[in-house]
């Protein structure tokens, strides 16, 4: 064996082990930037289409971890999927059934809390969802989307005045 392809196992085998630990994560992202299934995995595919062109530049930059980093390619992966034109002539409705097991919320409040959440705008929702379901800290999802410290906190204090006053609306009606 030639120390080429003893390289290119090794590589394979470091992206193997990546899918293996972050497919979940990454789908469940996906799916709720892009509300659709079959897009989610098409994401799925594309997210790690991306990362295993991109793990020779990966090193670790300003400290960032690989789950931040494969974040940060899904979230963008999705942002583009979002700007096509098809998409954006497509129905946006959301069912709870078409969620994976692990993102189905318990009881009919956390069903609610969560579909107000996906109606969240975009850059508050991504927060909330890197932020509390993907259990992130604030400077992991300051990294994945490319924003400063400050600006997570502002949009999870946002994020939070929204789904209060939603709250409130639905409690009065």
């Amino acid at each position: 064996m030639n120390i080429a392809s003893a390289t290119g196992d090794v590589r394979e085998a470091e992206f193997e082990q990546l899918m293996r630990t972050y497919e979940t994560e990454v789908l469940r992202i996906c799916f709720l930037c892009l509300a659709d299934r079959g897009m989610a995995e098409d994401a799925l595919q594309d997210t790690f289409t991306k990362v295993w062109r991109s793990m020779d530049r990966f090193e670790q930059r300003n400290d960032c971890s690989v789950k931040t980093w494969i974040m940060r390619i899904a979230v963008n992966t999705c942002r583009d999927y979002r700007r096509s034109s098809w998409f954006r002539h497509r129905s946006a409705t959301r069912s709870l059934e078409d969620l994976p097991p692990a993102l189905t919320p318990i009881s009919q409040d956390s069903r609610e809390l969560f579909l107000d959440v996906l109606g969240l705008p975009e850059k508050y929702r991504h927060v909330i969802l890197l932020y509390h379901y993907q259990g992130m800290t604030a400077e992991e999802v300051a990294s994945a989307l490319g924003i400063s410290r400050p600006t997570v906190s502002r949009c999870l204090k946002k994020a939070y005045a929204l789904l209060r006053s939603e709250q409130g609306e639905e409690d009065r009606i």
